[in-house]
């Protein structure tokens, strides 16, 4: 069986998920994410201009990383969301770089039944994500309504004719 992620009842007070992706963040990254949300800072798209701040070089748009970690954590968070509620206390402490390869870790926080929805609970994880050196880059608490095991919908899984696949040899 193929891993579906977690169900509310999975998840424990104080459970700590290592996410399994790390991502190495290109230049094309920085520039289209950029482009694509109208960010006119010249400090992500012109290497010319970045090169003579004090950084010396392009800084990787804050709301890609804050994207990028957040899609990290999915596999082992929000699977299986019913809806994102929010992100609180979102902290940059340190620059990331074209070239950083990002990795990160959920933290469960709080946990409670939902009052309105029977079908979901409410999950709090406090996430970090670090680079290569292990420098944190970005932390922030997220809310999400995450279905109950039972009352989650149940995802397509296409599959070829029976008689389209070849014998199996024993």
């Amino acid at each position: 069986m193929t891993w579906r992620g977690r169900y509310y009842e999975d998840f424990t007070l104080g459970d700590v998920y290592y996410h399994p992706l790390g991502r190495t963040v290109t230049t094309t990254d920085n520039m289209w994410f950029t482009l694509l949300t109208q960010n006119t800072a010249m400090v992500h798209v012109d290497h010319h201009y970045a090169a003579r701040t004090e950084f010396g070089r392009p800084l990787v748009d804050s709301t890609f990383t804050l994207a990028l970690i957040t899609g990290q954590s999915v596999t082992d968070v929000s699977q299986n969301v019913m809806a994102n509620l929010g992100w609180d206390d979102v902290r940059l402490p340190a620059p990331v770089f074209e070239g950083d390869t990002l990795y990160s870790r959920s933290k469960v926080i709080a946990l409670r039944e939902s009052r309105s929805r029977p079908n979901v609970g409410v999950v709090t994880v406090a996430t970090e994500g670090f680079n290569q050196n292990g420098v944190v880059v970005c932390s922030f608490k997220r809310t999400l309504l995450v279905y109950k095991r039972d009352h989650a919908p149940h995802p397509p899984v296409p599959r070829p004719p029976e008689d389209s696949l070849p014998p199996v040899q024993e």
